[in-house]
């Protein structure tokens, strides 16, 4: 199984802005076949250092996670994060 993690932190980080991006990411659920198990953060300490939203994504392979980056319903979300992030996002993939 491959582990997919990314952090994002936004422009706008109050509470409705966040929840909205966070809403966006949730949608994915049920709409991507080789996504395997989505889980979705907000931030609850608030620091400067923090990170407003983790998503946490899970795939039978490397070769489903690549089939996830390209499919149109995560394109539609990777659209929206251009938008609103503050700077890029941070990831890490691993074997898990």
């Amino acid at each position: 199984m491959i582990t997919h993690i990314v952090l994002f932190k936004l422009k706008d980080r109050s509470p409705e802005a966040v929840k909205r991006t966070y809403d966006v990411l949730v949608n994915m659920e049920g709409k991507i076949p080789v996504l395997r198990h989505l889980e979705v953060g907000m931030d609850v300490l608030h620091l400067e250092r923090s990170y407003d939203i983790a998503l946490i994504t899970k795939f039978d392979s490397l070769e489903d996670l690549k089939t996830y980056d390209t499919h149109p319903v995560h394109e539609e979300v990777k659209a929206h994060m251009k938008q609103v992030l503050d700077g890029t996002s941070i990831c890490v993939d691993f074997q898990s």
